[in-house]
């Protein structure tokens, strides 16, 4: 996330008050960890940056900020967006998105009853954009090659072909 941020600094002309979306899965109960269903909740992640921080001490602000975040993440969005009177159209953080997954190793298959069940992969379609920048990392432990996988997303409104191939 903290390299996520630099991009983020540099693609903004040195733009240091950035604020991001990312998607938690917002089991914060031990009673909700095995349950099945939706509980993905969007957390906004704001950070100021300071120009003269070394990359580690970035880190280190970034790691302090995920996890006071992670304290709270059971605190809606919605809640979040009344405090500071705003609505969903209007608030750009929630056009940034940074998400990383990690795919489980104990997922292959899953049984219930008498229906078994095996993870597809989906394909999301790049002619459409649910936001404005999502970047996306994907990680699988059960990979031999130890490397992450890095998606990017952007809205053909906002960002010509050619600049997306140089952020890549």
């Amino acid at each position: 996330m903290a390299l996520f941020y630099i991009f983020l600094f540099k693609l903004t002309q040195d733009q240091n008050d950035l604020c991001i979306s990312c998607h938690n899965a917002n089991r914060y109960k031990i009673e909700l960890q095995n349950m099945m269903g939706m509980f993905i909740s969007t957390l906004p992640y704001r950070m100021k940056l300071d120009s003269s921080w070394s990359f580690n001490e970035l880190v280190k602000q970034v790691q302090d900020k995920c996890i006071s975040i992670l304290e709270h993440s059971h605190y809606p969005l919605q809640n979040i967006l009344n405090d500071i009177h705003a609505n969903q159209s209007n608030v750009s953080f929630l056009q940034t998105v940074f998400d990383f997954i990690t795919r489980s190793p104990d997922i292959d298959q899953f049984s219930f009853d008498d229906v078994n069940l095996k993870p597809i992969e989906l394909k999301q379609s790049v002619e459409i954009a649910k936001f404005d920048f999502m970047l996306t990392f994907i990680y699988n432990p059960m990979s031999n090659d130890d490397m992450l996988s890095c998606r990017i997303v952007c809205s053909h409104d906002l960002f010509e072909d050619m600049t997306v191939t140089k952020i890549v």
